[in-house]
């Protein structure tokens, strides 16, 4: 099962990015069960197609009283993600990255971003995006990296702990309705085909 210190990382504070409100993360699954989902930068076009997708469940997750938030490591890059509508959520930042850190989202160095970035997944992903009319850009950290984590109502448990290994990993809508234990009438979409240099959409 998940390692997280639910009591630890719920004394965390982030900040609302429409109010400018500091609150405590446990706030945030007090009065029910949330999806808090962890960019790598809001200026990420991968993470985009990301935010995207999981905000495909945004009626199923109403529909059962689950909330869904999006969490960024820096304010950097908010505006033009909130005014792109890529997102069905509250957003908020950790502008200390504590939860970040407190969640094992690793954080890339000089030496291993590179190849990590331009890896098949991500250029797969990349292509998806485009395609979809999701642009993206290399403003602000780019060394982070993040993942999700679904914590039932009143800090129960922990539902699901995923933790990116590359930029291109993502939990799976199927993967997040079943730690749910919700249906969704939504379809996932298909990443493209590619081989080393060319991918078809």
């Amino acid at each position: 099962m998940s390692s997280v210190n639910l009591t630890s990382l719920g004394a965390n504070q982030l900040k609302n990015t429409t109010s400018g409100e500091m609150v405590e993360v446990g706030s945030l699954w007090r009065e029910q069960t949330v999806i808090l989902f962890f960019l790598r930068r809001f200026g990420c076009q991968v993470c985009r197609w990301m935010a995207a997708e999981v905000s495909k469940l945004e009626k199923d997750l109403k529909a059962n009283g689950i909330a869904l938030i999006g969490i960024g490591p820096e304010e950097m890059g908010v505006k033009e993600f909130k005014d792109g509508g890529f997102f069905k959520g509250d957003i908020y930042v950790d502008e200390k990255k504590q939860c970040y850190k407190d969640l094992g989202f690793k954080r890339y160095n000089a030496m291993n971003v590179v190849p990590a970035a331009m890896g098949k997944k991500v250029r797969e992903i990349a292509s998806k995006a485009s395609a979809e009319g999701i642009q993206g850009n290399f403003s602000g950290d780019l060394l982070q990296s993040g993942g999700m984590l679904i914590v039932a109502k009143g800090g129960e448990k922990v539902l699901l702990h995923f933790v990116q290994k590359t930029p291109a990993d993502n939990a799976s809508l199927e993967d997040i309705t079943k730690a749910l234990g919700i249906s969704a009438n939504v379809q996932a979409g298909e990443k493209p085909q590619c081989s080393e240099d060319v991918c078809t959409r």
